[in-house]
């Protein structure tokens, strides 16, 4: 019915205004006690499908990536989708309003999208309101810097986002691969990531004995943009800091081979969805295999079909997670993967 239906009629509608109209139907049909039904329909459950991670039980390995629920308002209700983690994000210390609209374009010759929203979102104080909810479902903080705040006292915005967040999320992700924030993309140089990450783990275990409670997972999310020098440093930064995992990959700048109108290949933004799907698996590949799969990665981009899934999971992948895929496939998609990766197993 999505496809056939839905699709071609949210898609004659400005992106961002159908993002919003989702957002609320989703969290209407909540209200009005449909919850249950749509589990009815999404949702698996099989012990099969359950993954242990980072010290946490994933009902299933496929994750709704961040950038979707970016305030924390219906991870709950996304859930009811089939989705076996939620990541909320990317969470600022201080509201911002992101980048001037239009900021979000459908490629739909090449099932892709190109934004450049620049973490807009309400703050992270905001969603900690949110996140006092009882979860029904995994949730992962994504936390970035806001755009004023210089790249010398970025380590300052992603440690109050941490604070803020630590008794409310189940892991935590890194951003600092987004290309829509001003200079962002070189807090992924070793000197400053070591650095950033070294102090976020120097909060965590802070935090921790504080509380007398186990440490959260911090995992890093890398753009695909990255050569295979700057992997291998990736490697080696996660064997120095120790932090917990990867997340391969945020969205590219890349624009070859595209079919869409060059009015929209000119657009500004990171480009997500079908096109990125080799890229993301041959950095999941390459990350997995260089390092003799010494930690954990979530396989991001481009997965558009159950075939696409279970690449990533071959290439290394050890959960997944879906954002563009979503918006073209719609929910059914979830529940696709997951049957599939039943049959292997």
């Amino acid at each position: 019915m999505y496809k056939l239906i839905l699709r071609p009629i949210f898609f004659l509608f400005d992106p961002e205004k159908i993002h919003h109209f989702s957002f609320f139907m989703i969290n209407l049909l909540g209200k009005m006690g449909f919850s249950k039904l749509i589990r009815s329909i999404y949702v698996i459950e099989d012990k099969k499908l359950e993954r242990n991670l980072f010290g946490l039980t994933f009902k299933n390995p496929v994750g709704l990536g961040a950038g979707f629920d970016k305030n924390a308002k219906l991870y709950n209700e996304l859930s009811d989708f089939g989705f076996g983690f939620i990541e909320i994000g990317t969470l600022t210390p201080k509201p911002q309003e992101g980048n001037p609209k239009k900021r979000l374009f459908r490629l739909k010759a090449d099932q892709a999208i190109i934004n450049r929203m620049g973490f807009n979102n309400l703050g992270v104080l905001e969603a900690v309101a949110e996140l006092k909810k009882e979860h029904r479902v995994i949730v992962g903080g994504n936390i970035g810097k806001n755009k004023i705040t210089p790249n010398d006292k970025a380590t300052s915005d992603y440690l109050i986002c941490f604070d803020a967040l630590f008794d409310h999320v189940d892991y935590f992700v890194v951003n600092v691969s987004s290309p829509n924030t001003p200079g962002l993309r070189e807090l992924q140089d070793k000197e400053p990531l070591t650095k950033l990450l070294n102090q976020l783990k120097l909060e965590n275990t802070k935090i921790a004995n504080a509380k007398a409670v186990k440490e959260k997972p911090i995992l890093l999310k890398i753009a695909p943009d990255l050569t295979d020098s700057q992997l291998l440093d990736i490697i080696e930064i996660v064997a120095v800091t120790k932090i917990d995992g990867i997340i391969a990959t945020n969205t590219t700048i890349n624009r070859q081979g595209l079919k869409s109108h060059q009015l929209l290949l000119e657009e500004a933004g990171g480009l997500s969805g079908k096109p990125l799907a080799q890229r993301s698996t041959e950095v999941i590949r390459f990350l997995s295999e260089k390092s003799n799969k010494a930690f954990p990665i979530i396989g991001v981009g481009g997965i558009t079909s159950p075939e696409e899934a279970l690449e990533k999971l071959d290439a290394g992948a050890d959960l997944i997670q879906l954002w563009t895929g979503f918006i073209y496939e719609g929910p059914a998609l979830v529940k696709r993967i997951n049957k599939a990766i039943l049959k292997r197993s």
